[in-house]
């Protein structure tokens, strides 16, 4: 029997904000994978390891949570006024598919840095010292995206004093401006509240009637309170991620808030869309230690927020729920606003596992719609490794 050797694919592995994730050029990608299709799925899974029966993803690059089994294509924009255009596929882990239905906004901090190192960016558009502009169109959901990011002597500054808590080290800021975020997902007519309500009661088999806030900013998310599912904003990983029959409820509500937001029109597709919508819960201050033994006091931040992604808690907080939480403190009325004190207000510090995070979001009403013009925060971003990665051959 013929064996074939492996095929090696130009590739770098970049650690963006709280996640990491192996980013290509579209160009470098086989001709197969180029196109959106079953050819690019597999590549992609067989580059992070996936599906792995053992949730280890031990033969890839994947690290076996939703924080690091991540794919991004990028490639030269075709759109006016944009530099390129930026793909992200969140792999699965123990199943064979890709979600492609919505952002990384942790990743989003990389896209920049990648693209103008990777010769995707005009050269004229990149200053030898200071803050070269990068203008994304994110393909998944169809939104622009800024990044601000630093240069020296020449090439992308990575080193630096920028302190992001989730991330062990500090390194150079890049700050992202998430242009019109309310996301455009199929099934909610393109507004930022599907429902047209800024707080529904969500009928959850087995559970109760739950107040929720469900919001299509950044990524479609569902906020309910902590105390009403029996938690207190506090909580660590192991807390939720040790309880299954937690994580099972929590999956429950997302899948009746997925149908309630028109994102699924049956309970049974919330298993192939696993990406979104997200589930988060929020209460007011309290004094907490992080995961890292930091002490969190009630003073330090305006709201607790816990979050889950890919059916477990996360570690710290994805970069686009960190929009929806910035969209919807800025609005009068949520559940996020009114465990934040309520009032209008154009920033928010929250407290999630891992310390504390600010994001800032500028929102206005017009006719009974709220919009939101764009959402602000600081990541970082750096090159973990860099060269080919290798992927056997099938057949």
């Amino acid at each position: 029997m013929a064996h074939k050797p492996q095929i090696k694919i130009p590739a770098t592995y970049m650690r963006g904000g709280t996640s990491k994730g192996v980013f290509f050029r579209l160009q470098d990608l086989p001709d197969a994978a180029q196109v959106p299709g079953a050819a690019r799925d597999a590549l992609l899974m067989r580059v992070i390891g996936s599906p792995d029966p053992y949730g280890k993803q031990i033969d890839g690059m994947g690290g076996a949570t939703s924080s690091t089994s991540k794919t991004v294509i990028v490639a030269k924009s075709s759109r006016p006024d944009h530099d390129v255009d930026y793909l992200f596929g969140q792999v699965s882990i123990d199943k064979a598919f890709v979600d492609w239905s919505g952002n990384c906004g942790n990743l989003s901090a990389a896209v920049g840095p990648f693209a103008i190192s990777a010769g995707l960016v005009d050269a004229s558009r990149i200053p030898h010292d200071g803050v070269a502009i990068v203008r994304i169109w994110q393909a998944n959901i169809g939104k622009t995206i800024i990044g601000h990011v630093r240069m020296t002597d020449g090439a992308v500054q990575e080193t630096g004093d920028f302190e992001l808590d989730g991330v062990t080290f500090p390194a150079a800021e890049v700050q992202l401006e998430f242009m019109d975020p309310a996301a455009e997902e199929e099934g909610a007519g393109g507004s930022m509240f599907p429902t047209g309500n800024l707080v529904d009661d969500l009928e959850v088999p087995g559970i109760g009637t739950l107040k929720a806030t469900m919001i299509n900013a950044g990524i479609p998310t569902i906020f309910v309170d902590a105390q009403a599912i029996g938690y207190t904003g506090t909580e660590l990983q192991d807390a939720i991620n040790s309880d299954e029959k937690a994580l099972a409820r929590f999956e429950t509500i997302r899948a009746h808030g997925a149908l309630r937001m028109g994102l699924i029109k049956h309970l049974d597709e919330i298993a192939t869309r696993q990406h979104t919508p997200k589930v988060a819960f929020v209460a007011k201050p309290a004094d907490y230690v992080a995961s890292s033994g930091k002490q969190v006091g009630a003073g330090d931040v305006d709201l607790l927020v816990r979050a889950m992604s890919m059916g477990k808690l996360h570690h710290a907080m994805m970069g686009t729920a960190a929009v929806a939480i910035g969209t919807a403190a800025a609005i009068p009325g949520t559940l996020v606003n009114l465990a934040a004190g309520g009032g209008e207000r154009e920033a928010v510090r929250f407290g999630h596992p891992s310390g504390t995070l600010r994001v800032g979001a500028q929102a206005s009403q017009k006719d009974g719609e709220w919009t939101v013009t764009k959402a602000v925060m600081s990541r970082s971003a750096r090159v973990l490794m860099e060269g080919w990665v290798r992927v056997p051959q099938e057949g």
